[in-house]
């Protein structure tokens, strides 16, 4: 099973990106992400086996768990730089409490042999991903004279775990657990 932790975007959310790329997607042949999937990852696990699958949910339940966090979606940018990207992603602003969420939840999952990430936590969305090298001005000069990006904030109410299941269509994302953040 591939699975990772995360946060869910409420209708809203996803909408406003959606005609964000609905205005971008003809700027640029690269592969752009599915706004129904969109999703905020706390914790990338990767494959792990179904017959460990309860021992995995008992160890993120025991996950310290802060209130509602409240997440806003504010501008755009490029990993890992503008010179030469790979991934085109919506910011994250959000409170420490949400990297104090990651961090457990990496912790939690360290102790059950599931490698660390080697990377800084960077909360974002990502938009699209950039698997071959192609003329991005176009794409560039569209986002440059957008008007506005700050695309709205909502408050999280729990975190999630998620069944990966990659397929030739795209990825299918199925929550086989949920984690409602403190009262």
């Amino acid at each position: 099973m591939r699975l990772f932790t995360g946060l869910d975007l409420p209708y809203e959310m996803r909408r406003n990106l959606e005609l964000l790329l609905e205005l971008l997607k003809p700027k640029a042949d690269i592969n752009w992400a599915v706004p129904a999937n969109m999703h905020l990852t706390t914790k990338f696990i990767g494959e792990w086996p179904e017959a460990r699958l309860s021992e995995l949910k008992a160890a993120l339940d025991a996950v310290a768990r802060p209130p509602a966090l409240r997440i806003a979606l504010r501008g755009l940018g490029w990993f890992p730089n503008p010179h030469n990207p790979r991934v085109l992603f919506a910011g994250i602003t959000a409170p420490p409490a949400l990297r104090e969420l990651a961090l457990a939840t990496e912790a939690a999952c360290a102790r059950l042999g599931i490698a660390t990430e080697t990377r800084e936590f960077s909360p974002h969305l990502t938009l699209a991903r950039i698997k071959r090298p192609g003329d991005l001005f176009p794409l560039k000069k569209a986002i440059a004279d957008l008007p506005n990006t700050d695309f709205g904030a909502f408050d999280a109410p729990a975190f999630h775990l998620y069944l990966s299941e990659l397929r030739p269509s795209g990825a299918v994302y199925t929550k086989l657990a949920s984690y409602p953040f403190a009262a």
